[in-house]
């Protein structure tokens, strides 16, 4: 996505849509719900929908976060998010019809093979056919994967919370939400590991800007 020119800190304006996909475990609603707070203790209008499939570890679960907008129906339209969050590579190439042609599209690229795709009776996408996928809608693709956590005494950390970082740090919604207001969230709603989360969320901030907090590099990475 081309440079706005707007200074860390400065405010898009609203509306902002933002559609969270991933499958059960990976915590994508506590993605969502953090985003949503975030806007609500800020005062911007926001409206949160969250859905799943199978009540099951590995189900779909999807959510919808809309900011800035007066009471409004639950569904962002085909090619209607302004920032599409993606925890998991199949059900990232379910959501890039919802992608904005001048929007962002952060994928996550972790793999959660189904059964039959482990046992060969069915296909999986390649992170390849996905990052294509997405170019071809025009949105600024956000890279990163497994690979790329880092180690908090000596373990990853949570996945969810190092792709808020990158949202809040490298994508449009930085000029939405304050990033340290998302900081003192995630403390209060977790005291006792707040050092290991401001750690992980910290890194998804600094990430490939080579610690500069306030760059917005292009995450376009090769896996």
């Amino acid at each position: 996505m081309p440079d706005t020119g707007q200074p860390h800190g400065t405010k898009r304006a609203a509306p902002y849509d933002v559609l969270l996909v991933g499958v059960g475990g990976q915590g994508v609603l506590t993605i969502a719900e953090i985003i949503a707070e975030a806007a609500a203790t800020s005062g911007l209008p926001v409206s949160y929908y969250p859905s799943k499939g199978m009540a099951q570890r590995g189900g779909f679960v999807r959510a919808q976060v809309r900011l800035g907008r007066e009471p409004t129906g639950p569904n962002i339209p085909e090619r209607g998010a302004d920032l599409v969050i993606a925890l998991e590579r199949s059900e990232a190439l379910r959501a890039v019809r919802y992608a904005k042609p001048d929007g962002e599209f952060l994928l996550y690229d972790d793999v959660w093979a189904p059964t039959a795709v482990m046992l060969g009776k069915a296909a999986y996408p390649t992170s390849e056919q996905v990052q294509d996928a997405v170019r071809k809608t025009g949105a600024r693709l956000l890279y990163a994967g497994p690979q790329d956590l880092p180690l908090y005494k000596g373990q990853p950390v949570n996945d969810n919370v190092f792709v808020l970082g990158l949202a809040a740090g490298h994508s449009a919604l930085r000029q939405v939400l304050d990033a340290d207001a998302i900081a003192g969230l995630l403390c209060r709603r977790w005291p006792k590991a707040a050092d290991r989360n401001l750690f992980g969320y910290q890194a998804g901030l600094a990430f490939g800007g080579e610690g500069e907090r306030e760059a917005a590099p292009v995450l376009e990475h090769t896996p």
